[in-house]
């Protein structure tokens, strides 16, 4: 059985890097939302860092809502702890920690994403090199989880880095689905009605899905096709329902290889549960806020049960 702080150091390392290619795809968004958008950009960028869940931090520091601004505090402000560059960071050293438990090339895409990142965010980022350095990160993230994904044992290592990745996965998603929403249907008389394509084309980017919606469905961007697709749509990688899939799983594994489920176990099944015997319909009848809401903190509950139940330092 995996040390405690071993298996932290792995989930910990996979939610940062998670977390670090959300941010870069958030700002990919607003960025691609205000240059369409220009006589209403400052509204955009004030979406977008409340998208991020950091505009506490950022009203804090910044008073102007602007491609400069947000750009810069989302992805290189170390005071902020979910910026691209403090995650990245905090990936590396955790990946650091629990070296001896990876393969040298999961070591070393790591270390390598860190050096680039680093570099690329080392000032200021001006606005015409935004597009190139949203790129790099995600590129060096993914290749991240490639790299992983091609070269590591598939055991309890494996399934504690799986676990985090997509813990921080559909907790990025259902707070994007969540606040954009809020933004975007102040009022329950619009939901199901025509509103910015724009807008609802945001939400898809924020969460890499734009081309794969429309794989699915036909061009128009109509809100319950939308929630539907990343909330209960299993073959959508980002989605709730495909998030649980592999907690459930991974989870699984952990159970037959230490010989005894936990709490955590039924917690995980339960949400899956939720996810499959829901309808779309069913879901927005009831509310849509306040049944992510209630995800929101399910799943945050079972990554406090996951670490108390495997000793996370």
């Amino acid at each position: 059985m995996l040390l405690g702080r071993t298996a932290s150091g792995l989930y910990w390392m996979h939610r940062y890097i998670e977390r670090a290619e959300n941010m870069a795809r958030i700002v990919d968004a607003g960025l691609r939302m205000a240059l369409t958008r220009t006589s209403d950009a400052p509204a955009e960028w004030s979406s977008v860092v409340v998208t991020s869940g950091t505009e506490d931090g950022f009203r804090k520091k910044h008073d102007v809502y602007s491609a400069s601004t947000v750009s810069d505090y989302l992805l290189r402000d170390g005071d902020n702890p979910s910026s691209v560059l403090s995650c990245i960071e905090a990936a590396r050293s955790n990946a650091r920690m629990v070296r001896t438990a990876l393969t040298r090339e999961a070591w070393e895409s790591v270390n390598e994403a860190w050096m680039v990142i680093k570099r690329a965010l080392a000032s200021p980022v001006p606005a015409s090199e935004l597009p190139v350095v949203l790129d790099q990160i995600k590129r060096e993230t993914a290749l991240i989880r490639g790299t992983f994904h091609g070269t590591m044992l598939r055991n309890e290592i494996f399934d504690f880095a799986r676990i985090g990745t997509f813990i921080e996965r559909a907790d990025n998603t259902a707070r994007i689905l969540d606040v954009k929403y809020h933004l975007l249907l102040p009022s329950v008389s619009y939901v199901g009605t025509s509103l910015d394509n724009y807008q609802w084309e945001s939400i898809l980017r924020s969460v890499a899905a734009h081309r794969s919606y429309r794989w699915v469905y036909d061009v128009q961007y109509k809100p319950v096709n939308i929630a539907d697709y990343l909330m209960l749509n299993g073959r959508m990688p980002r989605s709730l329902h495909f998030c649980y899939l592999n907690i459930v799983e991974n989870l699984g594994y952990l159970a037959e290889d230490y010989g005894i489920r936990h709490a955590c176990h039924d917690t995980a099944d339960n949400t899956l549960a939720t996810l499959k015997g829901n309808t779309i319909k069913q879901i927005f009848a009831d509310g849509l806020h306040e049944f992510l809401t209630r995800f929101i903190g399910q799943n945050n509950r079972l990554g406090f049960d996951i670490a108390e139940t495997y000793n996370f330092d």
